[in-house]
C-alpha cells in the first residue's frame, strides 16, 4: 500500500465536489502519511526474523 494510494482514496466515500477538508484533517493526512513512509526500525526486523526463525 502507497500512501498516494490511501490519500486519493478516501475510505470508499465520494466528497461532494467543491467541500474543501477542514486543515486539521489534512495535517492528520501527512503526518499519517509520514509515519507509513518511515523505515521500519532495526530493532523490529530482528525481532521478525527472530520470530520467523522459531516456526
Amino acid at each position: 500500500m502507497t500512501s498516494s494510494a490511501s490519500s486519493d482514496n478516501q475510505g470508499g466515500k465520494a466528497k461532494p465536489q467543491g467541500e474543501k477538508q477542514p486543515e486539521w484533517a489534512n495535517g492528520l493526512r501527512k503526518l499519517y502519511d509520514s509515519v507509513v513512509d518511515e523505515p521500519l526500525p532495526d530493532a523490529f526486523k530482528d525481532l521478525l526474523s527472530k520470530l520467523d526463525s522459531k516456526d
